[in-house]
């Protein structure tokens, strides 16, 4: 079984995250892992789900054709390999590194699948998440973005643009919208600046950060290859229903049942990581667990 040292952020790269808004972290998956977690994923795209339970939402639905970007919400529900993953206390502690929280929670979890040569129909539109999750405050949320390829601008890789978390709250934006260049143009009149992306490359195994008001989006798969993510999207523990957002539909907001002030809390938002619970690591098929 190979062996990984445990891959905290150190002082440079939490410096870095805060900056600009993302980091890119090192490989936290083995082959092995790797192997399990991509024939998983192939289950639940063609609608096997191992535990019988549905998942939150997904596009398309299953046994339509994959022609082009497919997203299935909450896939953890589905599938214990998956959920092993979106539930990973080594993601859960660099999460709490990268903002300074006792505890991270589980806000939901985004299976991505990008075919081969989807092209533009494999595109997401440049957005925020937080546009998404205003029913959720402080906007101090984050994406760790799991690479099961390695993923490059060839077959589609994310792109985000630095310092776009200091903005504030962009009104354009769209995960949907596929002319990116309108889009682009559309968000530099909004906010008065010139987008200048970078592109997260990473190896199959790693993973990406991003800050929930970072502008994020990426582009077509034009290659042989496909684009296997899983998309993990965090919270701080103490972030609290905000009542009355334009998000008040959101589904998170009613798993919670909460009312305004309420934190995100119990069994839909499970915790990942928490510090004065976390004692020794090692390696169990292939990921990396905790151990008391």
């Amino acid at each position: 079984m190979p062996e990984y040292d445990l891959p905290t952020p150190g002082a440079a790269d939490i410096r870095f995250y805060r900056e600009h808004g993302y980091w890119l972290a090192p490989r936290i998956l083995s082959d092995e892992a790797l192997e399990s977690l991509r024939d998983h994923l192939a289950r639940v795209v063609a609608g096997e789900y191992e535990t019988a339970r549905l998942p939150l939402s997904r596009s398309p639905e299953a046994g339509e054709p994959a022609d082009k970007i497919v997203q299935v919400n909450n896939a953890y529900w589905t599938d214990s390999v998956i959920s092993r993953l979106a539930l990973s206390p080594v993601i859960g502690a660099m999460a709490a590194a990268l903002t300074g929280a006792k505890a991270i929670r589980l806000w939901h979890d985004q299976l991505l699948f990008k075919p081969p040569q989807s092209g533009e129909s494999g595109q997401v539109g440049w957005h925020q998440d937080y546009g998404y999750w205003q029913c959720a405050e402080p906007a101090q949320m984050l994406t760790a973005w799991v690479a099961l390829d390695d993923v490059d601008e060839e077959n589609g890789c994310m792109k985000v643009v630095p310092g776009s978390h200091r903005w504030g709250l962009i009104p354009e934006g769209d995960f949907y919208d596929q002319n990116l260049a309108g889009l682009e143009e559309r968000i530099e009149a909004a906010a008065g600046r010139k987008l200048e992306p970078v592109p997260c490359i990473l190896p199959a195994g790693s993973l990406s950060f991003h800050h929930c008001m970072t502008l994020h989006g990426s582009g077509p798969n034009r290659s042989l290859r496909p684009r296997r993510s899983l998309v993990i999207h965090l919270l701080p523990e103490g972030t609290r229903y905000r009542a009355g957002t334009p998000n008040e539909g959101h589904v998170n907001v009613r798993l919670l049942s909460g009312r305004d002030g309420d934190p995100f809390a119990g069994p839909f938002f499970p915790v990942l990581y928490r510090r004065d619970s976390v004692g020794a690591w090692e390696i169990e098929d292939g990921a990396w667990t905790a151990t008391e």
